[in-house]
């Protein structure tokens, strides 16, 4: 039986990959690699609406992904912990080795 302790922070982690899970909020993550930028600049580079973006962005703000300032009348998201990419980097690992892995079926056909 799992220990409070660890179940609430399997519960926490969940939080923060559902935060995550969703292919705009991923694409935002990559973008905002390059350093910080205000939901204009993040909208009209994924061409996306600024209202649709401002509620991705505050999804990810709230489970502590991203951190916003604001500066004059615009705000601006920053990763609050750049290590996030680590997991997308390892997601796609996974993804190249289950292609791998159909491509030995493929051919064994």
């Amino acid at each position: 039986m799992l220990s409070k302790k660890k179940q609430l922070l399997f519960e926490k982690q969940a939080e923060v990959v559902k935060a995550i899970a969703h292919p705009l909020r991923i694409a935002i993550l990559d973008f905002l690699n390059n350093g910080e930028q205000c939901v204009c600049g993040i909208a009209q580079h994924l061409g996306s609406g600024r209202s649709n973006i401002s509620r991705h962005l505050s999804v990810m703000a709230g489970a502590g992904v991203l951190d916003h300032r604001k500066e004059g009348l615009k705000v601006i998201y920053t990763l609050k912990t750049p290590c996030i990419l680590e997991l997308l980097s390892c997601v796609t690992n996974v993804l190249k080795s289950k292609s791998k892995e159909n491509e030995r079926l493929l051919k064994a056909l």
